[in-house]
């Protein structure tokens, strides 16, 4: 089932998959296979009642669902033998269970309508209903499966506890004191693992034992190389705060985060590798085989961007990408934050191509410039007098140089900036306005450090970021 909903995922075009998740935000992956689910039990219902009517029809049916399934599987990263046995074995024994209950439910229509006083009572009753037991337990078998897979998840995890994290040879500079604009409710500098925003493509976290686990860097380079885990333990490592954000952020929203990320630069491990010239694109690949592709020379200009182990103190969470992750400041997550990361290639723009562009999203994904009004929350309403606005604005990798506000659409007001962490993190912002007894739109733009205004036209968010001005409704009592 797993298989087919990548397979959904791959297909659908940017705007469905923006639609989702507007709409279900981090839930979106439960929302699907829920809807497959729901699906997939309405066909089988329909397979019954066309197998009932005509013989083989039905089963047809649920010759062609197994062999999408088949198709589906095969498009895996992780197909093996095992998964596509396991389709055709799923397949048969549907065709087999719908050929058996709907011979034994016409037995007993049969036997109702015509009763023979000398027969045995409802004994095609009993067969129907034996059968019916019979699908229970190969449903039963499914959840074995289930469970098996969950228990490799549990191992992982548990090989997860294990890890010790080691000391950074460069550690994260201090978060300064006045980094904090002292807002109650506004948005945290720092978000919880728990709270950090999750979007991908993966219906199953990958459950990658970190002992097994390589990462190897190939194509257009001198020397292809190869790490390991405990090779990547023993580097020096860098911890640095970065705030990430997804393309699919629509403005005002919050599928956007910043940690403390511990990892080893990777323009070092490109350094080892030596790309030739001409490259000008990095491939990263993930274990279940959703691929980025990251300009080099992001790579290789002396950001934070790292193959990150650690988040907020403790190994990568496995649905944030343990055991090793990329994190790069300054780009969105689908041309950068390659989680379960396995392999990255050098090569170019012009030969390869990533998971997302022949989808219609851009090649390259700069994150833009935007900010958020986190309180009051819009729609809710305040007292009159002196209203607090707060809320965080980003720039990653150009850093904040002012915010405003601006009431009804008149002048711009220019607001607090607290100071930030750093260039590659968001920066939170308060202001306070005086608001009498009425309703009030109120907006908010940013300007980045290279003196960028935020754009104030609203655009959706493919092909490469959502643009427009973040606005709030205030009812103010007295």
């Amino acid at each position: 089932m797993t298989a087919v909903g990548g397979a959904v995922i791959d297909a659908v075009p940017p705007a469905v998959k923006d639609w989702a998740v507007a709409l279900f935000g981090t839930a979106d992956k439960v929302a699907l296979l829920v809807g497959m689910a729901l699906v997939i039990a309405g066909f089988a219902g329909l397979a019954g009642v066309v197998e009932d009517r005509r013989r083989y029809a039905g089963a047809a049916v649920v010759g062609v669902f197994g062999l999408a399934g088949l198709a589906a599987v095969l498009t895996r990263a992780q197909a093996n033998a095992n998964a596509m046995s396991l389709a055709v074995f799923t397949a048969l024994v549907a065709v087999i269970l719908l050929r058996l209950l709907v011979r034994m439910l016409q037995e007993w229509g049969s036997q109702a309508a015509t009763p023979d006083p000398t027969a045995t009572p409802a004994p095609a009753r009993r067969r129907f209903l034996q059968a019916l037991a019979s699908g229970a337990a190969f449903t039963a078998v499914g959840g074995v499966l289930a469970a098996a897979w969950r228990g490799a998840a549990a191992v992982v995890s548990e090989a997860r506890g294990r890890v010790a994290l080691p000391a950074p040879a460069s550690a994260a500079p201090a978060i300064p004191a006045t980094a904090e604009a002292g807002v109650e409710g506004i948005t945290p500098l720092v978000t919880p693992n728990a709270d950090f925003y999750r979007i991908d493509t993966a219906l199953t976290v990958p459950a990658i034992d970190p002992d097994t686990w390589v990462l190897k860097v190939t194509g257009m380079v001198d020397r292809e190389v190869e790490l390991s885990f405990a090779d990547l333990l023993a580097k020096p490592l860098v911890e640095r705060h970065v705030t990430l954000a997804c393309v699919s952020n629509n403005v005002g929203g919050d599928l956007i985060g910043n940690a403390r990320w511990l990892g080893w630069p990777v323009r070092e491990l490109l350094a080892l590798a030596g790309p030739r010239p001409g490259a000008d694109m990095v491939l990263s690949r993930s274990a279940d085989g959703w691929t980025a592709g990251t300009p080099l020379e992001v790579l290789s200009d002396g950001r934070d961007a790292l193959l990150a182990i650690g988040m907020n103190g403790e190994p990568l969470p496995l649905e944030h990408g343990f055991p090793v992750r990329l994190v790069v400041p300054g780009l969105y997550g689908y041309v950068s934050a390659t989680k379960w990361v396995t392999q990255l290639k050098v090569t170019r723009f012009a030969d390869d191509v990533a998971y997302w562009t022949p989808r219609g999203w851009s090649e390259r994904g700069p994150i833009k410039t935007s900010s958020r009004i986190d309180v009051p929350r819009g729609g809710r309403p305040v007292k009159a007098g002196k209203v607090l606005f707060g809320g965080v604005a980003w720039a990653q990798h150009t850093g904040i140089g002012k915010v405003e506000l601006r009431v009804n659409r008149g002048a711009w007001q220019q607001a607090e900036l607290a100071e930030g962490i750093s260039l590659d993190t968001w920066y939170q912002w308060k202001l306070g306005l005086d608001l009498t007894e009425g309703q009030y739109e109120i907006q908010v733009r940013a300007t980045d450090l290279s003196g960028r205004i935020q754009d104030e036209q609203s655009r959706p968010a493919a092909p490469d970021g959502a643009t427009g001005l973040h606005t709030i409704r205030v009812d103010v009592k007295p």
